[in-house]
């Protein structure tokens, strides 16, 4: 093969990552969005936001599609090593990880369809655990965006904090249906919608670890977090004292 045909194919493989970077970025930020929306409708029984967060998620399953296409094409067409590999074998995951994220947004969305929800989720606090996630979320996005694999360790460090409340607010939601069996069937729907909330900050976590991967050469767990990594400030959870058992 001659220098110009090598050249044209570099510059075509260069062009190929720039799309698929461009498509990442854009289908977290529809996640993202997709959370924020779904967050929202939710804490507020608002049942637009929350039909919307519904109808958007063909997008996000759409361009699911495209961008696992658009690796496989990238793979089959070139020879990719050392870090452009390990963006390939990340971005599969990511990929992943916001199309689920994206899924877990509309379970929570539907929650606002309930009359029940906005009076329950005040009286636990739940609003905690919603910012706390959203937090992740973004951040996860822009450790991305930025190859920031110090930006993602504090995504991982923060994983706990949500894991906290959800065990905190669980018991908060259990304690209104013991006092008033009436709340019963909401108070169930809020305790499934509580685990999808934890699970979308997992996907944020998985999202950190990849971006730690493809930047460093790193496998890490938050687990396994090397020096005293603090969480993000800002899901840092305030007192717990909102929450009201009766």
């Amino acid at each position: 093969m001659d220098t110009v045909s090598e050249a044209s194919m570099y510059r075509q493989f260069e062009e190929d990552l720039d799309k698929l970077r461009t498509r990442l970025i854009r289908m977290g930020s529809l996640a993202e969005e997709q959370v924020e929306l779904a967050f929202r409708a939710m804490l507020e029984g608002n049942t637009a936001l929350a039909q919307l967060v519904i109808e958007r998620d063909d997008k996000v399953d759409n361009l699911d599609l495209k961008i696992d296409k658009h690796v496989q094409r990238i793979v089959a067409l070139s020879q990719p090593v050392a870090r452009d590999l390990r963006l390939l074998l990340a971005a599969i995951k990511i990929n992943n990880e916001f199309e689920r994220i994206g899924d877990y947004a509309v379970i929570v969305a539907r929650l606002a369809f309930d009359p029940q929800t906005p009076q329950l989720a005040e009286r636990t606090g739940m609003e905690r655990i919603t910012k706390a996630t959203y937090t992740m979320v973004k951040a996860s996005l822009d450790a991305f965006v930025e190859g920031d694999a110090e930006l993602a360790k504090h995504v991982l460090a923060t994983d706990d904090i949500v894991d906290s409340l959800e065990r905190e607010i669980s018991a908060a939601l259990i304690a209104q249906m013991e006092a008033d069996t009436s709340l019963i069937k909401s108070g169930t729907r809020l305790v499934i919608g509580l685990h999808n909330i934890e699970r979308i900050a997992d996907r944020a976590t998985n999202i950190a670890e990849n971006v730690i991967f493809w930047a460093q050469a790193q496998t890490v767990r938050h687990q396994h977090l090397q020096g005293d990594v603090p969480p993000l400030e800002s899901a840092e959870p305030e007192s717990s004292s909102e929450a009201d058992p009766q």
